[in-house]
């Protein structure tokens, strides 16, 4: 069999006739027509109460630390098991991170510490739902309600999925999603805004605008176009827009393959997870949008000695995120406790191929070589 990668980023074939489209509008720059009709489509798809596309998910994430005014010495608390750009907006600004743990059933934030790591300097939650998957967002708004508190949505992972009957993006005061090419729907780098308080919508366009109200003085609103505000260049160009659209356009149909590949991931392997390894858990109030298949091993050795075996078999299995608190960069600022659930995922966590294009054959030789491997293992 010819090797299986872990990402191959899918195009529906319409993505060059549109960037061509684009191109001939003669209007390229950011805010063009695509951009409009791609925040539109999403707009009404999800009931966002407004989206902004951005050059990437960290963009987004940084237009929102700009938003909330997040300024040296505050604190906001995030989970560890993340990728960097979850914190860093935030970082840039001096704030100061208190890292949550992970549960031990999910990678997902543990809502039971956050009112532990909460001081009279805690700004705002950064809320991250790991593969796609909702945290309990009831409980965390909650929470923020009472003590006051901001909340980010980190859906990088989470285009099409909810919690409960709500599109995640949606029910924090901003969310951030990714396109990336490694995402569901792709521009090859990517991202969007969703702004969900309205209070703040007119703001939101300015700091995307470079700072500047250039969306309200072409609206009529503004009788100069001026610099108002910090800001920076937060929009693509129309040409990833038009890209974006064609993605948009057969978003139905990706997710239906990739939710069908999932579930043959965990048909195959279900029996396995009774005794060796632990496979992604859904909670109930949680949908699946296909986003990532992983498996958790028991330890640091055997994962690694099953990523070996597969790339042996021309499989291409990844480990992902290192614990945050425990970085290079932040290990000497750290004074928090331990956090051995975001250590064990970091240790022991494996994400298998999983994109539009992978065939159910291919995933069966995957299943195939895990359940060959855990025959032998410990050998």
């Amino acid at each position: 069999m010819k090797p299986i990668y872990f990402n191959i980023p899918h195009l529906t074939g319409k993505e060059l006739m549109y960037m061509k489209r684009a191109v001939k509008t003669g209007k390229i720059s950011g805010d063009g027509l695509f951009t409009r009709e791609c925040q539109a489509q999403l707009e009404k798809a999800y009931g966002f109460k407004k989206v902004l596309l951005t050059n990437s998910c960290t963009d987004a994430l940084e237009m929102g630390a700009m938003l909330f005014n997040i300024k040296e010495g505050d604190e906001v608390i995030a989970p560890s098991f993340t990728f960097v750009s979850s914190v860093n907006p935030f970082v840039i600004r001096g704030a100061n991170i208190a890292f949550a743990d992970s549960t031990a059933t999910n990678p997902n934030m543990d809502i039971k510490q956050i009112e532990s790591l909460i001081t009279n300097k805690t700004k705002a939650i950064v809320v991250v739902h790991y593969a796609g998957v909702a945290c309990d967002m009831d409980a965390i708004m909650n929470i923020a309600k009472k003590h006051k508190l901001l909340v980010i949505e980190d859906a990088a992972q989470c285009i099409d999925s909810y919690y409960k009957k709500s599109a995640l993006g949606s029910i924090g005061h901003v969310g951030a999603f990714s396109f990336h090419e490694s995402k569901n729907i792709i521009t090859g780098e990517g991202g969007m805004l969703t702004v969900n308080d309205t209070s703040i919508n007119d703001r939101a366009e300015i700091i995307w605008e470079k700072g500047t109200n250039r969306r309200a003085f072409f609206k009529g609103k503004a009788d100069k176009y001026e610099w108002v505000d910090v800001g920076s260049s937060f929009l693509p160009s129309d040409i990833t827009a038009a890209f974006l659209k064609a993605q948009l356009e057969e978003l139905d149909k990706i997710q239906k393959k990739r939710r069908r590949l999932w579930e043959q991931y965990y048909d195959q392997l279900k029996e396995l997870a009774k005794k060796n390894i632990m496979l992604p858990n859904i909670p109930e109030y949680a949908t699946n949008n296909g986003h990532m298949f992983y498996l958790v091993c028991k330890s640091k050795d055997e994962r690694s000695k099953l990523i070996e075996h597969l790339k042996k078999h021309k499989i291409q299995a990844v480990f992902h995120y290192q614990s945050l608190h425990k970085s290079p960069f932040y290990k000497d600022k750290y004074k928090g406790p331990e956090l051995p659930n975001s250590d064990h995922y970091s240790d022991c966590l494996v994400r298998l191929p999983l994109y539009y294009d992978l065939k159910l054959n291919e995933v069966d030789h995957v299943c195939e070589q895990i359940l060959k491997f855990y025959k032998n293992f410990p050998a």
